[in-house]
């Protein structure tokens, strides 16, 4: 194990340089999902693959289907030590709507507000900024000693963004180049703004989109209303019937596999003493909606979920047109725990919907995806290890917590490469990622490129 002293003190004296090679990147239009900017995301791409050559890595692109990964390798450290995998994303989101942004979304700009200097860009936050602090440690590390103090691979996806398509195949693909010790991934926040954090549980998802058609056309409701039957109306009742007057979700064995969270752990987090009031009232709510007897708290870290994300039907334009819509559409998603199997949630929530629909309606249905739940042991000594470091970086205590969002690469790390992932990030709730005025404190990326130097050298021994 080296001295990590002296990189602390090489990451502070460079965290100029840090910040406009961050910059650099930030102007970068890396949006997957738009293939106008293809040229874009394999710019970005390159950009890494060079940083990180010039680091000392052996990095090259690995062209797929779809956007380029990225992969490198520094094993310099020799056999004796542990192998981990680095997994960020280069891709962003796009910027609609551009008129609610303050700023141009790919001109950074450092902003004080509430007295803390932030960076406003597309990505700032998700995930280039998260992503360059692992890289600045390293590169602070190299320059001190010559080396880094573990064996580190690097993958930088560039579709996370847009669903990962290419990311299954490529995993096994390459499963003999990227398997490691376990696996690192920065794309999480931390407990608050001074509060670091490790996530141990993290919720599986299962997607799912509907479309009830009904007439052979759109129909004038003075002439058919009443008799023609009208999906938009099918579709309401059956995504009403999802939950009970308790919040509970009504699918058949939904809750296979949900255990009650344990004594020891339910203390642990009440000890946190999170402020629901504070929490919602930040987005102009009151009082958590979820399952009734469970706090909030739980129903965002530890119990299921059911949310309508979109309805999409009929006439939605200006002024008045009565039509009875031909189709109607949604949008669901299914946020899992435990050892809820996300292939029996689909089938029963397409069994559900089957059975509700009427008479002249069919519906066709499309998955987008469908991972489990993963729970790491709190006791993991990977975890005990960072979370020792996380704490003598920031002077308080380091959070073992759930996260209420899904990483399907952790999943997919578990199921192809055989490695749990360690959970460590520098987000805030308020960096307003996929939102226009996407940020990110500069603390969180000093402070953060400061954390993994000291994680790093911690998981030596």
């Amino acid at each position: 194990m080296c001295s990590v002293s002296p990189v602390l003190k090489r990451i502070d004296a460079d965290l100029q340089n840090s910040i406009a090679r961050w910059f650099t990147l930030l102007r970068i239009k890396s949006i997957s999902t738009d293939p106008a900017y293809k040229d874009d995301c394999t710019l970005a791409a390159n950009w890494l693959v060079d940083e990180l050559n010039a680091m000392g890595f052996t990095a090259t692109r690995r062209d797929t289907p779809g956007h380029p990964m990225v992969i490198a390798h520094n094993h310099d450290a020799g056999e004796n030590v542990p192998h981990v995998l680095f997994y960020g994303h280069y891709d962003v989101q796009p910027v609609d709507p551009l008129e609610l942004w303050d700023t141009p979304p790919f001109e950074p700009e450092i902003r004080e507000v509430n007295g803390q200097k932030q960076v406003f860009a597309r990505g700032a936050a998700d995930d280039k900024g998260q992503l360059l602090t692992f890289v600045e440690a390293c590169r602070a590390y190299m320059a001190v000693h010559g080396h880094l103090p573990l064996r580190i691979s690097i993958l930088f996806e560039g579709e996370e963004e847009s669903g990962s398509p290419s990311l299954d195949e490529f995993l096994h693909d390459n499963a003999d180049e990227l398997r490691a010790d376990f696996a690192l991934v920065c794309d999480t926040n931390m407990y608050d703004a001074q509060t670091p954090a490790i996530d141990t549980m993290l919720r599986g998802m299962v997607y799912e989109e509907l479309t009830i058609t009904a007439a052979s056309r759109d129909l004038h409701s003075g002439l058919y209303g009443g008799a023609a039957q009208n999906p938009i109306r099918v579709l309401s009742k059956i995504l009403a019937g999802l939950h009970d007057d308790d919040g509970r979700i009504t699918l058949p064995n939904f809750y296979d596999g949900v255990e009650e969270l344990e004594p020891e752990l339910a203390a642990a987090w009440q000890a946190l003493n999170f402020d629901a009031d504070a929490f919602l009232g930040a987005v102009g709510l009151s009082k958590p909606a979820g399952e009734v007897g469970y706090p909030a708290q739980q129903q965002i870290w530890s119990r299921p979920t059911c949310d309508v994300n979109g309805i999409i039907g009929g006439y939605t334009g200006a002024g008045a047109k009565t039509v009875i819509a031909s189709q109607a559409s949604a949008k669901v998603s299914f946020r899992l725990v435990g050892d809820q199997d996300p292939h029996a949630i689909r089938a029963a929530f397409r069994a559900y919907v089957q059975s509700c629909l009427p008479e002249d309606c069919t519906v066709e249905f499309t998955g987008y995806g469908a991972d489990k739940a993963v729970s790491l042991p709190r006791d993991m000594p990977q975890i005990l290890k960072a979370q020792k470091a996380l704490s003598e970086e920031w002077n308080r205590d380091a959070v073992l917590k759930g996260i209420g969002g899904s990483i399907p690469i952790v999943g997919e790390f578990k199921r192809v490469l055989g490695m749990d992932s360690l959970l460590i990030g520098f987000g805030q709730d308020d960096d307003a990622i996929h939102s226009p005025n996407e940020k990110y404190n500069l603390t969180s990326f000093h402070k953060g490129i400061r954390s993994w130097a000291r994680v790093l050298d911690a998981l030596v021994g």
